[in-house]
């Protein structure tokens, strides 16, 4: 590292980073947890300092933590020249005010670091009223905290309010008209993607969304089998927009990818409420591509995160097709990789970097996706051209032949109408789709 670099890096702001950890607490997960939230503030430009990990913690109304714990804390932020300390845990709004006000420190915690990070990354219209709204309902509690400078400004009178509250209340109703507005905005939104989504389904084109956590390779992935070009940066929350791209399989079928925003632990729930348009399509997907970075230590507490965060969108009954990536890396050994081969023994397991285990896994998305509908070779004779005309309003036509005795077709036909076609299907039926 040069000189130069360092000269800038040490003109960041510094931060304290503290993690709590009760008695009944796994101490280990409390430290990967605060591993974790490094990661997310050395993506907010902060520079971090020390991670501090508090033992014994017995939660307290004022500062989250006891005196003697907060005192220990802001004597160690000010021995490291830290202006900020970073809370893996959340902090209510007076947790936050009684601490600046107290320690002199800025004060926040793991949702405003995440909150922070979408702001930075969200580039289409959608990612950003998304963002804004989070952010918007995130701050309406902690308003209080940039007007406490007017309370002493009182009116001329002892039953008169004083400017600040006046500012403070104007300020409370603004923010709730524009939360308002951005739902309104979001609904749009939604309604327009929700006619995507009613094309896509009239195509009889099955669908998959690929989730997992965040930076385990989804989007690398969906670039790999699809041609895509979505953006792949080994960063937190690098991808905030769905992305849906064809494949074409091997048996000349189709499948729609979508690639989906990437998952944390404790993810804020103001954030899983703004983004819910988005991870609808999950919710509406035939199917789910789960995919794992199977050579991180946390794999299977990232599997059960995904799984949660779907559970609470209602789309845990969807069909599941789990992806160990990343196996061209060192297997996890011991009780880490234990756990993750018992989480999912029959995983898929493929490197998107090297191409190991494609072949498998394509065969894996046909097998899903044949759960849709069934490849048949009909004919259709001249004179019944209303039958003609419903199969391609309900089929895919993958091949057409027009002969002497009819229309000869091979077509991908959805399973609730089979039965409509049988009659017309011709000598050697490629069957279902394999």
């Amino acid at each position: 590292m040069s000189a130069q670099t360092s000269a800038i890096e040490d003109k960041r702001p510094r931060a304290l980073l503290v993690g709590l950890c009760a008695r009944t607490d796994n101490e280990g997960s409390v430290a990967s947890l605060l591993d974790e939230l490094e990661e997310l503030v050395s993506n907010t430009g902060l520079q971090v300092a020390e991670k501090l990990l508090v033992r014994n913690f017995v939660y307290s109304p004022q500062y989250l933590v006891g005196k003697g714990k907060f005192e220990r804390i802001v004597l160690r932020a000010r021995e490291l020249g830290a202006e900020c300390v970073v809370f893996d845990s959340p902090l209510s709004p007076a947790q936050q005010r009684n601490w600046e006000s107290s320690s002199g420190l800025c004060a926040v915690d793991r949702q405003e670091i995440i909150l922070d990070i979408f702001a930075a990354r969200a580039q289409t219209k959608e990612a950003r009223l998304q963002v804004e709204l989070a952010r918007l309902e995130y701050s309406l509690p902690r308003l209080k905290r940039a007007w406490t400078h007017l309370d002493r400004q009182r009116g001329g009178g002892v039953t008169q309010r004083g400017g600040g509250e006046s500012q403070l209340e104007l300020d409370q109703r603004l923010i709730r008209l524009k939360i308002a507005r951005l739902k309104r905005q979001l609904e749009l939104v939604k309604a327009a993607r929700g006619m995507q989504r009613r094309r896509r389904e009239r195509s009889q084109t099955p669908t998959a969304a690929i989730v997992g956590y965040t930076n385990a390779g989804k989007s690398s992935l969906l670039n790999a089998l699809a041609g895509a070009e979505a953006l792949v940066a080994d960063k937190l929350f690098a991808t905030l927009d769905p992305t849906t791209r064809k494949l074409r399989l091997p048996s000349g079928g189709e499948l729609l990818l979508t690639d989906t925003v990437g998952f944390v632990r404790a993810l804020p729930h103001s954030l899983v409420d703004s983004f819910k348009s988005t991870l609808e399509e999950a919710l509406n997907a035939d199917f789910i591509v789960h995919v794992v970075d199977s050579s991180n230590p946390e794999a299977a507490e990232h599997m059960r995160t995904t799984l949660g965060v779907l559970r609470e969108l209602g789309a845990d009954s969807k069909p599941v097709l789990t992806v160990f990536n990343k196996c061209d890396l060192p297997p996890l050994d011991g009780a880490e990789g234990a756990e993750l081969n018992i989480a999912c023994p029959s995983a898929v397991r493929i490197s998107v970097k090297t191409r190991e285990g494609f072949n498998e896994l394509i065969e894996s998305l046909e097998s899903l996706s044949a759960g849709r509908s069934k490849c048949m070779e009909l004919l259709i004779p001249h004179g019944r051209q209303r039958e003609l005309s419903a199969l391609y309003r309900v089929a895919k036509i993958s091949a057409r032949k027009d002969a002497a005795e009819g229309v000869f077709v091979k077509a991908f036909v959805p399973k609730m109408y089979i039965a409509d076609f049988e009659i017309f299907a011709a000598e050697g039926s490629c069957g279902d789709k394999k």
